[in-house]
């Protein structure tokens, strides 16, 4: 599949450009619990070497959240997560780094105070269908949301492709009437949310269908240590590194352009390899 060319602005940096050149987005958990690297960077300066280490390795964007979404996890009160996020972004602006940087919450709040501490993005599990005012944050801050699907009234007989289709319809009428602009939206499909490991496949599989279906927007393709991988493996977070490969370079292939990962460096290379593959090395493209 040919990638669609999208810009992408930001308040107060250059815009996203998506298209033949994938973007990384680095997860950047600052929580005790997440299913993969929970404990690991939840303290300040922690995190803000582990956001160095993954923007030398390529990232292109850093991915905050402190609050975990896998299965059971607990939740979080607003001033609890407030208080794992707002001083890591602080830290990163202040150590002098520009890169964007994504807020991954679902309380419009912890969206408003982080953008207003130097965040750009708003990465939003609940597709802008959870609490009204996250829409109308993302159209007065004239920032981009990337909306997730999270349908928590899925069932295994779920067409995946349909149901997700009405979803996002339903996002983009949210945005709309809201007043963001529709370069502003990014869809993540929400892989492994409320979906079996059947449906995560036959959405991956057909993901180029979904970008043909949504062709103004570009797609966010998120599989990074999975239980979709996991459960076709048996095998533990920290051993899903070539599953998480070959999710992303299938991901590529079908027109993704964000690919949110926890292993940066070699996600980066796979798809360099890839993008090659399609059109040709950097000094040879038209």
């Amino acid at each position: 599949m040919v990638h669609t060319r999208h810009i992408v602005p930001l308040a107060h940096r250059p815009p996203l450009v998506l298209g033949q050149s994938a973007l990384i987005m680095g997860i950047l958990n600052v929580t005790p619990d997440s299913f993969s690297d929970g404990g690991a960077h939840n303290a300040v300066q922690a995190a803000l070497v582990h956001a160095r280490l993954m923007l030398a390795q390529g990232a292109d964007i850093i991915d905050i959240g402190g609050e975990s979404t896998r299965p059971g996890s607990e939740p979080v009160g607003t001033q609890e997560e407030l208080d794992r996020v707002i001083p890591v972004i602080e830290a990163i602006r202040d150590a002098g780094i520009d890169a964007p940087i994504s807020i991954d919450t679902m309380k419009p709040l912890v969206a408003h105070q982080a953008l207003e501490a130097g965040a750009d993005i708003i990465n939003d599990v609940n597709g802008l269908q959870g609490a009204p005012e996250m829409a109308e944050i993302a159209a007065v801050m004239g920032v981009p949301v990337i909306a997730m699907h999270w349908d928590r009234q899925w069932a295994g007989p779920t067409d995946p492709l349909p149901a997700m289709t009405a979803y996002f319809n339903q996002t983009l009428s949210i945005a709309a009437k809201a007043g963001i602009d529709p370069s502003h939206i990014v869809l993540d499909p929400g892989f492994g949310f409320t979906k079996t490991l059947n449906q995560n496949y036959s959405i991956l599989r057909q993901l180029d269908d979904l970008a043909r279906t949504f062709p103004g927007q570009p797609l966010l393709v998120g599989t990074s240590r999975k239980s979709m991988i996991g459960k076709l493996l048996d095998n533990k977070p920290g051993e899903r590194l070539a599953g998480t490969i070959a999710t992303t370079i299938q991901g590529y292939e079908r027109g993704g352009h964000i690919f949110r990962v926890h292993d940066v460096a070699p996600n980066r290379d796979a798809l360099r390899v890839a993008e090659a593959t399609l059109y040709g090395p950097p000094d040879e493209r038209s």
